[in-house]
């Protein structure tokens, strides 16, 4: 596997999980299908967000 292959793939996992992260931390705190949307598509941004605000 060539390293710009690997290297794809990692970024692509991160995003996914970032997302989902994001989604499952926003529904657990505001219970809002709406909200969830809105912070998954932010991803990192709402879960470092959350990280400083809350932690």
């Amino acid at each position: 596997m060539a390293p710009s292959t690997v290297r794809t793939e990692v970024v692509r996992s991160g995003i996914s999980f970032g997302s989902a992260l994001a989604i499952v931390i926003s529904w657990t705190a505001n219970q809002s299908i709406v909200w969830a949307i809105v912070h998954g598509l932010l991803s990192w941004l709402y879960v470092i967000y959350y990280l400083i605000r809350y932690y």
